[in-house]
């Protein structure tokens, strides 16, 4: 079973930046759809960043275009969120996610089956 654990989370500042990881423990998420999304008390999870199987596709949300970036190295089975230029409205639980084999950049959680456990993004203002 791929399991995901995320990590690189912490409190920053406005306009600060942050790596977030996402390692899978058995090495078998290379091949899947990544995705990464977040979660405020009280809301439903948002859709953030996706990336295809092999990182040649992409997907964004508006909010995060142009500041945040998703990549892969599959070599280390890990996937990244690189957060730049951060907001206080980017406090949120992240989570990572993988969807399915071979799959492409979804923007819905519904396609996707496993999930990490999160990690708390906090930017004060």
């Amino acid at each position: 079973q791929v399991q995901l654990v995320e990590s690189g989370g912490g409190l920053v500042q406005a306009g600060d930046s942050l790596r977030l990881s996402c390692a899978d423990s058995e090495g078998t998420f290379r091949n899947y759809g990544m995705g990464w999304f977040r979660q405020t008390p009280g809301k439903v999870r948002e859709f953030v960043a996706a990336c295809s199987w092999s990182g040649g596709n992409t997907n964004y949300a508006a909010s995060v275009k142009g500041r945040f970036t998703i990549s892969r190295d599959n070599a280390k089975n890990t996937v990244y969120l690189q957060m730049n230029g951060l907001k206080p409205e980017d406090t949120a639980v992240y989570y990572c996610a993988a969807s399915s084999y071979l799959a492409g950049p979804g923007m819905s959680p519904s396609s996707y089956y496993y999930w990490g456990q999160g990690t708390q993004v906090t930017v004060s203002s």
